[in-house]
């Protein structure tokens, strides 16, 4: 509620290309410190009044004219992405809750043609979703810590994007997600059916849940031009349907994009190792645990 309040559809007119770098980086230091807070805080009080003040902060920064050319690079805990024709970005986080559990924050910033300069909060709406699959705006959002963008259109299309995301879920399992963005009448809307497969045609988006101790690779192979991931499998088939049990069988699964679609392509083999991401996240609260990669 504090962020749907705090980030009303904001109207800043200026003209571009403008850069307001002393009043930027004022704004940084300030988040990068009441961050800091948030993460260190040893309860969920503090946790969370600590994210109220980061988030009233990151509002005032991002309605100052010039903000949507600032990189916010110093704010490791969030992730920044651009779109790839510069047109809106996307911030996202998230924060750890005490059951083990996690709650997801985040706002699209958007650079009109007409100078106007748009904000849409990211309101995380994941406990209140009885069906995972529904088409949701961005009051509604089955929240995500997105990592990389991947635009999918076709020509006389309007372009969508496949957000490819964390979703740290209880204390047993973790989650990640191939979400997808589009805007239909200048509002953000994410799930969309574009997932050709010959199993659930009608997703729209992709979950993918596995013991909380395992990684998962999910990343876009740009030489490929596919969205490669891990399949995941039960340890064994007696316990198929518990993903607490679940973790790569070795073998490697993508979405291709093509015609404004992801079309699945099963038991891919890869030229190259698995990246950082793959650790996207094991438990960030911690880092002494490492992840065990494969079955």
């Amino acid at each position: 509620m504090i962020l749907c309040c705090a980030m009303t559809i904001v109207h800043a007119q200026h003209t571009f290309p403008l850069t307001n770098i002393p009043a930027m980086a004022r704004y940084q230091d300030s988040l990068i410190r009441i961050g800091d807070q948030a993460e260190n805080a040893q309860n969920n009080q503090a946790r969370f009044e600590a994210n109220a003040h980061f988030i009233k902060t990151l509002v005032e920064a991002l309605k100052t004219p010039g903000s949507f050319n600032h990189r916010f690079d110093s704010l490791k805990r969030v992730s920044i992405l651009n779109a790839p024709d510069k047109s809106f970005r996307l911030f996202t986080w998230y924060l750890p809750v005490d059951d083990g559990s996690y709650r997801y924050f985040g706002a699209i910033q958007i650079a009109s043609k007409d100078g106007k300069l748009k904000l849409f909060p990211l309101i995380d709406a994941t406990e209140q979703l009885k069906d995972p699959n529904v088409i949701t705006s961005n009051k509604n959002w089955y929240g995500a810590y997105y990592y990389q963008i991947v635009p999918v259109s076709s020509n006389g299309k309007s372009p969508c994007y496949a957000l490819l995301g964390w979703k740290g879920n209880n204390s047993k399992t973790s989650k990640k997600v191939i979400e997808i963005l589009s805007f239909e009448n200048g509002e953000p809307s994410f799930g969309k059916a574009i997932f050709v497969q010959p199993k659930n045609p009608g997703n729209n988006r992709i979950i993918f849940e596995y013991n909380k101790l395992n990684s998962m690779t999910l990343t876009m192979d740009k030489e490929v031009n596919m969205i490669v991931f891990d399949h995941l499998a039960p340890f064994n088939e007696e316990m198929t349907g518990n993903f607490e049990y679940y973790a790569s069988d070795l073998s490697f699964d993508a979405y291709k994009v093509a015609g404004g679609k992801l079309k699945l392509v099963e038991n891919v083999e890869l030229k190259n190792d698995p990246n950082e991401m793959d650790e996207l996240y094991i438990d960030p609260k911690d880092k002494k645990i490492q992840a065990i990669k494969k079955l």
